[in-house]
């Protein structure tokens, strides 16, 4: 990990190319590293392709090379030893737990600002650093930190919901709502969504997620005032829409609910 990365784009490429090849081959030979055993250092192979394309800032996604790597075995003699297992799903835990590791180890990020960007994509490295730097920035922030308290609240709501198999809408109705709170929310999210996916669009995530925090007042005081787990079916399933809603539009850039806070929580 210590070491310089290539200097060219070719070199980077023609590197990340020969790693990509000797992973993808023992993985689909099913010779996939567990635990502390690790005979063929994939790991340290995986650590250098995620390095490389952070540092040289190159635009690939980690599914795309690997599923390439394994696609030039076939009709070869060594894809007759190949197993049947899950290729692309161990690929992807294998590369998501190695973009962790270098995002905490090599960039010094804090474990829930990684956990927090990580669980909102994994697959494009140059993208992750960017989130996960935004996240850094901004993560001190009162607002912020409110905004995060109120989406692990939003996710418990959901959650427990779901466990009790509660139904909720599959589209809000903004006539059903009663409380002048969640008609104010109701009406915030869609504005708020449309200006953050616009700097999202751009690379402005430190933007993106100030825009989000501005939802602080409404979000807090919806949760001031509004009960959602009411008896009325209809009532509570269009709130729980709400707040799935409100989960679904702000979480492309990092799950909030992931970013450990002082706040408490609730699940009314």
């Amino acid at each position: 990990m210590e070491d310089d990365v290539p200097r060219t784009i070719e070199g980077a490429v023609l590197s990340i190319a020969d790693k990509a090849d000797t992973i993808a081959g023992m993985f689909a030979l099913g010779l996939i590293p567990s635990g502390s055993k690790d005979p063929f250092a994939l790991r340290r192979q995986a650590n250098g392709i995620v390095r490389t394309i952070a540092e040289c800032k190159l635009p690939f996604r980690l599914s795309e090379i690997m599923n390439d790597a394994r696609a030039r075995y076939q009709e070869t003699e060594a894809e007759r030893k190949f197993s049947n297992a899950d290729y692309a799903g161990s690929i992807r835990s294998f590369f998501r737990e190695r973009l962790e590791f270098y995002l905490k180890e090599a960039r010094g990020y804090a474990y829930d600002v990684v956990k927090a960007v990580l669980a909102a994509g994994s697959d494009d490295v140059v993208d992750a650093a960017a989130r996960a730097e935004a996240v850094s920035k901004v993560r001190g922030s009162a607002d912020f930190e409110s905004i995060s308290v109120a989406f692990k609240r939003t996710k418990n709501i959901l959650r427990q919901s779901e466990e009790n198999k509660r139904h909720v809408a599959g589209r809000m109705e903004l006539s059903v709502l009663r409380e002048d709170s969640e008609k104010e929310l109701a009406t915030l999210i869609p504005e708020a969504a449309t200006v953050v996916e616009k700097l999202r669009a751009t690379g402005d995530y430190q933007a993106a997620l100030m825009e989000i925090a501005k939802l602080r007042p409404a979000v807090d005081k919806f949760f001031d005032k509004v009960m959602v787990m009411v008896d009325d079916d209809n009532l509570r399933a269009n709130r729980l829409a709400l707040l799935q809603t409100l989960i679904k539009e702000f979480s492309t850039i990092a799950d909030f609910s992931e970013i450990v806070t002082e706040g408490k929580e609730s699940t009314k």
